[in-house]
C-alpha cells in the first residue's frame, strides 16, 4: 500500500506528495473550469496514468522477455464531458517506431495494453481509442 498527500495551496492547485518516495507534483484546475491550467488538472492526471501505467506495464514484460522498449512513447489525449462533467473518453497513440518489435513483442505489447490496471480500474462508458504504430 503506497500513500499519498494532497495539499490545497490556493488558486485552485493541489500540491501532491508521494509519502514515502518524497516526490511532488502539482494540480490545477484547468482554465475552462476556473483555473490557471497551469499544470495537470485532476483529469489530466487520470489519463495521463493510463498512459503511464501501460508503458509501465509493457516495459516490465519486455524485461521479463529480453527486449527493449527505450524511446517508445504515447501521446494521451482526453475529451471531457458534459451531464455529468467527466472524462467521457482517452485517447492513446503508441509509438513504438524507435523499438521495431517483431511479430512476439508485438503480442507482448498488445497483451499489456489490454490488461493496463489504470485501465481496468476506469468506468467502462469512457472510450478508450488506441492507435499503436509500429
Amino acid at each position: 500500500m503506497e500513500t499519498m498527500k494532497a495539499e490545497y495551496t490556493g488558486n485552485l492547485q493541489i500540491k501532491l506528495t508521494h509519502l514515502s518516495a518524497g516526490t511532488v507534483i502539482y494540480s490545477n484546475a484547468p482554465v475552462d473550469n476556473g483555473g490557471l491550467g497551469t499544470s495537470f488538472s485532476p483529469t489530466d492526471l487520470v489519463a495521463s496514468s493510463m498512459g503511464a501505467c501501460i508503458l509501465t506495464i509493457i516495459g516490465l514484460a519486455a524485461k521479463s522477455h529480453n527486449f527493449s522498449i527505450d524511446g517508445a512513447s504515447v501521446i494521451i489525449k482526453k475529451v471531457i464531458g458534459t451531464n455529468p462533467r467527466r472524462i467521457s473518453e482517452i485517447g492513446l497513440t503508441f509509438d513504438f517506431s524507435s523499438v521495431q518489435p517483431g511479430q512476439k513483442e508485438k503480442k507482448i505489447i498488445e497483451y499489456a495494453i489490454a490488461n493496463c490496471p489504470v485501465a481496468q480500474s476506469l468506468h467502462p462508458d469512457i472510450k478508450r481509442r488506441i492507435i499503436i504504430n509500429y
